[in-house]
């Protein structure tokens, strides 16, 4: 199906110059097709030229390399155009953002083949035509998000445009899509992966944050928090255990919101997870690649103090939680137990000593391609089970997987909302939501078996002194539930806080990453990439007009 909708003559001219005769998906077939078309580009598989983390959704190398989380880790001279996003050096060439924008708007241009479609197939009923109308708009809108919060001067291009520019503030349009589906979808589906009513109303309430209206998103998220059901029927909550929402065996549970869909078996994976494919521990049973590695200021975040609460004040970064850096695999290491750290901290990060789901504990540096250059820790959320490896993988290639990536789940709705209670509701109401996501980090369940570590994490057991301690709060606590699943650096841009809090960061990183002195100052500019200049250069040539943004 990706290849009916695929080969636009220009990926946003709204003539379908494609290699099908129109007539052929006109019927349900046809348009089924070219909606898993418009889902299937969520992971970016399929944009001519491009590799998967390029372009998914994942984002992990704009929403976490670009920030305080994560570096591009591997080594200096690999994927030196991911260096330049990492340091702030972006320059309107680089391809990642030309890719990342054709694979964007290549989903905007085949949910508009759906809208376009759902017109013509005479057959459909009205229900039929307002689902499928629906979806559609709902994936026209996430596209668009993407592409809002990437470089924010963009073009909304719909079923009926046949000249566009990037001059007006499209938040209004993405609101509407998705304002939409959520009046127009159903409460469930008969396919999980399928967008429902709630997964509509919780992008409808993100974008809200986004645009800052505060008072509505609230109101929005109240209706979701006490009714929403996923697709499949069950009752939104938080999965017992936090490590379930990264496990293959749990996924389109009753946190997940709404999900990238993956499936890998066997040679088959042309609908594996591959966006993630540079980002596993160097060699191991992986081959490859040791991409995204975690920053030490990320690992230093989970710290706690005697109330086992996070050190909100900054001081977490003070020093460094002990690692192995500097020593081989084969040199002995024993981890500091004595400095209490959040239990997520080893579900989200491997580090040495510590068990790495079912391979055993982390080995250090053997699993580390430069550890000089890009830290002694891996990543973890992404990453298969060992005993995943052939029947939920590509046989050929372990680090295409059948694990789904949560574009929204529940914990995020939940911390969401504690924002909007934060700003126009109920400091009570925020600590609830907060105290909600910490209690479940809490449960032994949520522990990793066999860890040496010495995990502490409790409530907030006492109200919060004002709105700015609030905010402190549910930051850090998005930072911490959140952590490497490519929401950070898009966070710190919508609380207006990315210049402060991402200089610090990279002050501090120069002690420890001498590469980090070649990054720039974090200005203005970078709070959104550049427009990539092809893309500009194709809009002229078709008579329509792309302005560059700010500082490029």
């Amino acid at each position: 199906m990706v290849g009916f909708n695929s080969c636009k003559k220009e990926f946003l001219d709204p003539k379908p110059y494609g290699r099908y005769a129109p007539e052929l998906l006109q019927n349900k077939k046809g348009i089924e097709g070219v909606l898993l078309g418009t889902y299937g580009l969520l992971d970016g598989q399929g944009t001519p030229g491009s590799s998967g983390w390029m372009v998914g959704v994942t984002n992990w190398v704009y929403g976490d390399v670009a920030s305080d989380d994560a570096y591009k880790g591997t080594d200096a001279g690999d994927q030196p155009q991911m260096t330049e996003i990492e340091l702030w050096n972006t320059q309107a060439a680089n391809t990642y953002f030309y890719y990342k924008w054709i694979s964007i708007y290549d989903g905007v241009a085949r949910a508009n083949d759906v809208i376009n479609l759902a017109n013509q197939v005479a057959v459909l009923t009205a229900d039929e035509k307002k689902d499928y109308i629906a979806q559609a708009r709902f994936l026209r809108a996430l596209f668009h998000f993407e592409a809002k919060r990437m470089w924010n001067k963009v073009p909304y291009i719909d079923e009926t445009v046949t000249k566009y520019d990037n001059k007006t503030d499209i938040w209004p349009k993405i609101e509407a899509d998705c304002k939409f589906a959520y009046d127009n979808l159903s409460a469930t589906q008969p396919l999980v992966g399928k967008v429902n009513k709630w997964a509509a109303g919780a992008q409808l309430a993100k974008v809200l944050m986004y645009e800052k209206k505060f008072t509505e998103a609230k109101a929005l998220y109240d209706v979701i928090i006490s009714q929403g059901v996923t697709s499949n029927g069950k009752t939104y909550d938080l999965q017992k255990e936090y490590w379930k929402n990264f496990d293959v065996a749990f996924e389109n549970s009753e946190e997940a919101v709404f999900s990238m869909q993956a499936a890998a078996s066997g040679t088959v994976a042309a609908a594996a997870e591959a966006s993630y494919e540079l980002a596993y521990p160097y060699g191991g049973v992986w081959g490859c690649c040791g991409f995204y590695q975690p920053s030490q200021n990320l690992v230093n975040a989970f710290k706690v103090d005697a109330n086992g609460l996070p050190l909100l004040d900054g001081s977490f970064n003070n020093s460094n939680i002990k690692n192995d850096e500097g020593i081989t695999s084969n040199d002995p290491f024993t981890n500091d137990a004595t400095i209490p750290v959040d239990p997520r901290l080893d579900w989200t990060v491997g580090r040495r000593g510590i068990p790495y789901y079912d391979y055993g504990p982390h080995p250090g540096r053997s699993w580390i391609r430069d550890q000089v250059y890009a830290g002694p820790f891996s990543p973890k959320k992404h990453v298969n089970k060992n005993s995943d490896i052939g029947g939920l993988t590509n046989i050929n290639n372990f680090r295409q997987t059948a694990k789904n990536y949560n574009i929204i789940r529940f914990a995020d709705v939940l911390l969401m909302a504690a924002e909007a209670e934060i700003e126009v509701g109920s400091l009570t109401k925020a600590r609830e939501y907060i105290n909600r996501v910490r209690a479940r980090a809490a449960n032994p369940g949520s522990l990793v078996p066999g860890s040496p570590a010495n995990y502490q994490i409790k409530p907030y057991t006492v109200p919060f002194a004002d709105q700015a301690m609030a905010r402190q709060a549910v930051r850090f606590e998005r930072r911490l539930e959140l952590a490497m699943e490519g929401h950070r650096f898009f966070d710190l841009v919508r609380w207006g806080i990315a210049p402060e809090v991402l200089n610090a960061y990279v002050t501090k990183e120069k002690e420890r990453r001498t590469y980090k002195n070649a990054a720039s100052t974090f200005a203005a500019k970078n709070n959104y990439f550049p427009i990539p200049n092809r893309q500009i250069q194709v809009a002229q040539v078709a008579g329509n007009l792309l302005e560059q943004n700010p500082g490029y």
